[in-house]
């Protein structure tokens, strides 16, 4: 790791003066400084930090990202995404459409299904039920020998099968009854039943360190659901944004990642878990938003069936419900079912909904309570479908791993908006 520049720590010490005075001008003119000179600047509880410009793009906060999806857009090659000089909006995402699949790089239409649009027996099965029909008899059936109504006219051996010259004329006939040869024959269509929509799912992820816990997660995902995932690194603590983007690399139709400068409170940094959940939640464009944690790990595909349990009145769909004792003080764990609240480790919620609630607490630093706030603030029905769903939870580092004066001070702090929201009408 190279020496900082004295130079370099000027401007950020330049810089702490500034958020401290709370001149966002020149602090935002002195951290792009600072950047150009191979350096991002962290705000710590102590001041500041200096880290290497990792190779991938950065934003400096999380205010800075794009305010809703229909903002943020989505850039193509998401391995290229790191790599600066386009001048696009700073960030990461794979390319997660399949337009333009039936063509090259260069626009040209691929060679393959050149030479497979061109001979279409080829490949029966793609095509439609008459024509596949027609091309398996074609093919099947052994090449006929002439004779018959395909000799009239080139034979002068009819006069001895005067059934042969009969047959013709009724096939000739019958033919031009039906059929003209400069008009399309169009097969009757099929009548289909109506199907459902399938409900677009998104995996949300924010990745506060623990790198392998983070690759096992995803690499889980991949592997047992059809979900997309999105995350949000904050900070590259412990080097678990670089990770991410491996996984991005891995799996660039699956995995969408955006990277923030800023470390997470409960790290001495400045982004607060329901801030940066807020921020996953308006950059997706999912019907279906999965709140999940990286330290749950899945063991088939658990997602499903959270999403199909959003019916009409269900809002909300998790691993954990619980319920409130009548004082309000305890949480207890609920059979499966209707619930109360859901524990924040692994949710499945109606998008739309939410956001039309107001997304997440943003005033929740700290994870823990949060969950429970963010529960009681939704409309319509929870239901929790419990420990059969196929998930475990590795060792829960977000609370084991946090100083236990900080994790107690956070969690009052939000259990006080809780309580409020339990005693309201």
């Amino acid at each position: 790791m190279s020496e900082v520049s004295p130079d370099v720590t000027d401007l950020a010490e330049r810089w702490a003066r500034a958020r401290a005075e709370h001149d966002h001008v020149m602090a935002d003119a002195l951290r792009d400084e600072i950047r150009a000179e191979g350096w991002l600047v962290q705000d710590t509880a102590v001041g500041f930090e200096l880290i290497p410009v990792p190779p991938f793009e950065v934003w400096p906060t999380l205010r800075s990202l794009p305010e809703d999806a229909s903002a943020a857009g989505r850039r193509e090659g998401s391995s290229e995404a790191g790599r600066g000089g386009s001048g696009a909006r700073p960030g990461t995402s794979a390319d997660t459409g399949t337009e333009g699949a039936a063509q090259g790089r260069d626009g040209s239409a691929d060679a393959g299904q050149v030479a497979e649009a061109a001979d279409p027996g080829r490949h029966p099965g793609r095509l439609g039920a008459l024509d596949a029909e027609r091309v398996a008899a074609t093919e099947a059936a052994p090449r006929p020998r002439p004779e018959g109504s395909e000799l009239v006219g080139r034979s002068d051996d009819l006069h001895g099968h005067p059934e042969w010259m009969v047959s013709s004329q009724l096939l000739w006939d019958a033919s031009l009854s039906v059929s003209r040869l400069d008009e399309t024959i169009v097969a009757p269509a099929e009548v289909e039943e109506p199907r459902a929509a399938h409900s677009t799912v998104t995996v949300a992820l924010l990745v506060d360190g623990r790198p392998e816990e983070l690759r096992e997660c995803v690499r889980a995902l991949v592997a047992r659901t059809e979900a997309r995932i999105l995350a949000l690194d904050l900070g590259n603590l412990d080097g678990a944004g670089a990770v991410l983007q491996e996984l991005v690399r891995e799996f660039p139709h699956r995995v969408e990642a955006w990277h923030v400068a800023e470390l997470p409170h409960w790290r001495d940094g400045s982004a607060g878990w329901g801030e940066s959940r807020d921020k996953l939640l308006r950059l997706d464009t999912s019907d279906v938003h999965v709140v999940m944690d990286t330290s749950m790990i899945l063991a088939g595909d658990a997602i499903t069936p959270l999403v199909k349990a959003l019916d009409d009145d269900v809002t909300a769909a998790g691993w954990k419900g619980v319920n409130p004792r009548e004082d309000g003080q305890e949480w207890l764990e609920a059979e499966p079912g209707e619930v109360r609240a859901l524990l924040g480790h692994l949710i499945a919620v109606r998008r739309d909904t939410v956001l039309a609630a107001g997304g997440f607490p943003t005033e929740a630093r700290y994870y823990r309570n949060a969950d429970l706030e963010f529960s009681l603030g939704l409309p319509g029905i929870l239901v929790g479908l419990g420990k059969d769903l196929p998930v475990h939870q590795e060792r829960h580092r977000g609370q084991d791993d946090v100083d236990p004066e900080y994790r107690d001070r956070e969690s009052r702090r939000t259990y006080d908006r809780v309580l409020r929201l339990l005693r309201s009408p």
